[in-house]
């Protein structure tokens, strides 16, 4: 069912997404618990297959697993709120694009990685806009890839394939840039150190975050300042409150 293709975090370092919008989360804190996991999937046989795969895994713990949106959002009144959902946007009924916008407004720590069996750019593109912190093509993506998808949102990553990056990057250029949107004081830190000219790693260890939670902030930063050239080229530029 699934290619052994490879999967890594999105390089959105090589140029801007143009208007999108990148949504990640913070790093998700919790207390040493498992991460609470929620799965929309209608397919059976895959649903079957992820919860099993899962269950593996002590760091996931799940809450909910679901066959339609609707069923979701009827198990989440008697369960406790997820902090990552595997979310599948072929739905009977509400679709995973439609579903996205009240998730993410309802549960706003959600980490959301959406899967689908298309790999259309438009459809990317709507996901990400709309909330979605990470897009998988299900036969493009193996078993181990979800959990690192996963992982990484849970660290403040934003996740794409190699292929679906670049399908965003070309699409994007096609669609109106809006006005920037604000940085957040995570986004403010380490852009400063990007305009000294700092690597990732060194960011990392400065600021006590993950590598893929300095990577997600450093994609959100190229997107969110549509820049077309790598952060770290601006270095010595002063970026005061936007784009220099």
């Amino acid at each position: 069912m699934f290619a052994s293709a490879p999967f890594r975090l999105a390089d959105a370092n090589s140029a801007s997404f143009g208007a999108a919008q990148l949504a990640a989360p913070a790093a998700l804190e919790t207390a040493g618990r498992p991460f609470r996991l929620a799965l929309v999937e209608d397919d059976p046989v895959l649903r079957r297959l992820l919860h099993r795969y899962f269950c593996g895994f002590s760091e996931f713990e799940w809450v909910v697993v679901a066959d339609s949106a609707e069923t979701l959002w009827r198990e989440l009144t008697f369960s406790s709120a997820p902090d990552l959902l595997l979310l599948d946007l072929g739905l009977p009924g509400q679709s995973g694009l439609d579903a996205l916008p009240d998730l993410v407004a309802h549960f706003p720590t959600l980490g959301v990685v959406v899967q689908s069996q298309t790999d259309k750019a438009e459809v990317i593109y709507q996901a990400l806009t709309r909330g979605a912190h990470g897009f998988v093509v299900k036969a493009a993506t193996p078993l181990p890839a979800y959990r690192e998808a996963l992982l990484a949102v849970a660290a403040g990553g934003t996740v794409l394939s190699p292929a679906t990056t670049r399908k965003m990057l070309d699409y994007s250029h096609t669609v109106p840039a809006p006005s920037p949107p604000p940085l957040s004081e995570r986004e403010h830190q380490v852009l400063e150190y990007l305009v000294m000219g700092q690597s990732e790693d060194f960011i990392a260890q400065a600021l006590g975050l993950p590598a893929a939670g300095v990577a997600g902030c450093v994609a959100r930063l190229t997107a969110k300042l549509r820049l077309t050239r790598p952060l770290a080229s601006f270095s010595g530029l002063a970026f005061r409150g936007g784009v220099a």
